[in-house]
């Protein structure tokens, strides 16, 4: 059966759609690129003036490799589908920052544990991935570690935990909140000070934390 189209409008149809396609592609992935940088990230005054404050005096942002993780290093996927998901998402954040849901410090620091909660989850279903961009057990030597954090590690690989489960104040001040849990948790399990403040003294052989 013969084609309706004759030839050279068919050719020229494909080629079109061809050439128009490789723009579309270049177009998406360079608006993609260019909102996946920390530039990008802290435009927004919340951004800016509240988490990557923080961050700026972190061993992320500031180090003497001089090696650093940015905004989309830790919170956007590096592979395709899982950083097209990512930006999709991204859109409800972009509501609330017209509605001025963290316009101000005080609002920002009232949802601050439920923020921070949504990170925790999202990168706990997700066994740190992001983390593990760079950080792995299998290229740790725990000899060069605090005997502390060697002992950590080693338990978390035995339970199977991931880096996000003890790792959530590395490039941000945690919630008061959180904190005033962690604190009455470790009290109840008698986990030593030394564990989390390295500059403290253990404490001492037989303390019931009463003091």
């Amino acid at each position: 059966m013969k084609s309706l189209l004759k030839p050279p409008f068919s050719y020229g149809f494909l080629f079109l759609s061809f050439v128009a396609g490789i723009l579309f592609w270049g177009a998406f992935n360079t608006a993609l690129e260019a909102s996946n940088t920390e530039r990008f990230c802290i435009s927004c005054h919340e951004m800016r003036n509240n988490v990557y404050q923080e961050y700026r005096t972190t061993v992320h942002a500031r180090n003497r490799s001089g090696v650093r993780a940015t905004c989309p290093d830790c919170h956007v996927p590096r592979d395709w589908v899982h950083k097209v998901a990512r930006k999709i998402a991204a859109s409800n954040e972009l509501f609330h920052h017209f509605a001025g849901s963290v316009a101000t410090r005080e609002k920002f620091r009232a949802k601050r544990y439920e923020l921070a909660r949504i990170v925790w989850r999202q990168m706990k279903s997700t066994d740190s991935r992001e983390c593990r961009n760079c950080h792995q057990f299998s290229a740790m030597d725990l000899r060069k570690q605090r005997p502390a954090a060697a002992r950590k590690h080693r338990e978390g690989q035995r339970r199977g935990q991931t880096c996000i489960d003890c790792h959530k104040g590395i490039a941000h001040q945690l919630p008061e909140a959180f904190l005033d849990q962690e604190h009455d948790r470790f009290q109840r399990e008698k986990v030593d000070c030394h564990d989390c403040h390295a500059e403290m003294a253990h404490a001492a052989p037989g303390d019931d934390w009463s003091d």
